[in-house]
């Protein structure tokens, strides 16, 4: 049984569209949409060589970052949340 402190994390999600374009269709737990944002993000290889905190976005991935060329993880975590619902 799941602890109670971690139900909010496994609960389904609304997806936005932009959002979507990345991850798939929703809805998924945040944990499966930042598993499978990651996947996205190093599949491109948009991890900044330098430092690997700083992500750089495609154009799908600026439309999750409000238009930012680039972000660092804990911003991304943030920027995401507006598209999850």
């Amino acid at each position: 049984m799941a602890a109670k402190a971690n139900s909010a994390f496994m609960k389904p999600m609304t997806i936005s569209p932009d959002l979507a374009a990345v991850v798939g269709k929703g809805p998924m737990p945040r944990s499966e949409v930042v598993k499978k944002l990651w996947e996205y993000i190093k599949g491109k290889n948009l991890q900044d060589p330098k430092n690997k905190r700083n992500i750089n976005a495609d154009e799908t991935l600026k439309k999750v970052f409000g238009g930012k060329a680039m972000v660092n993880m804990f911003e991304m975590t943030k920027l995401v949340s507006k598209h999850l619902s």
